[in-house]
């Protein structure tokens, strides 16, 4: 199954470090961040999980959830979520799936194995209350990930869903957003009282609405 932006994602029961997990349960009303490692106590993916825990309250203030997976057992996780508390300074303050079997690499697609079997399930999923997949980045073993990157994409998710805009390049929130093209400039104009920069008739600038 190959999981396109906008699929229903697909729902799983699976063992993890807080008990069985039925995923659209858990879920519940969130987004989600569902992040993957290909094993236990390997370099790169201690640091992320670190850095997940650190950055939790971020998430939690976004009413987005965060669930790792890795292909070992709840066993081995337990035992690395030790290393991962003294190496990087902050327990793990969120579920890991264990996936021993499988069964949720293949069916969100995280393996691909003409580049490495064993070590390519590297993929974030960010989805959204509906279950729907909004983003997918998969990274290759060697390269951390930037889950302040992550962070940024569901602000730009959660704005542009609530509003008739687009976040231009390197936008974080706070900065101005493009007027999206579907919407006349006179229009625009009534609807962004803070104002519209027209640049060229298709780019066209206003702050953020909701700042």
């Amino acid at each position: 199954m190959s999981l396109k932006l906008g699929d229903t994602v697909p729902n799983f029961t699976q063992a993890s470090t807080e008990g069985d997990i039925n995923f659209y349960e858990w879920a519940a009303d969130s987004w989600v961040v569902l992040f993957s490692h290909p094993a236990d106590y390997t370099p790169v993916c201690t640091t992320e999980l670190g850095e997940v825990a650190r950055l939790k309250p971020e998430f939690d203030q976004r009413n987005a959830k965060v669930i790792a997976l890795s292909i070992d057992d709840v066993d081995s996780h337990n035992g690395w979520v030790g290393d991962i508390e003294e190496t990087q300074g902050y327990g793990v303050n969120y579920p890991i799936l264990a996936d021993a079997d499988k069964k949720v690499s293949d069916l969100y697609d995280m393996i691909h194995p003409l580049a490495n079997a064993k070590v390519t399930v590297r993929t974030v999923f960010v989805i959204d209350p509906d279950k729907k997949l909004r983003l997918t980045i998969t990274y290759p073993p060697s390269t951390g990930r930037n889950f302040e990157e992550i962070i940024r994409v569901i602000d730009s998710l959660q704005l542009t869903d609530k509003y008739s805009v687009a976040t231009p390049v390197n936008w974080k929130s706070g900065d101005d957003v493009v007027v999206a093209p579907t919407i006349p400039t006179p229009e625009a104009r009534e609807k962004f009282p803070k104002g519209v920069t027209e640049i060229k008739p298709y780019l066209r600038m206003t702050p953020q609405p909701d700042k």
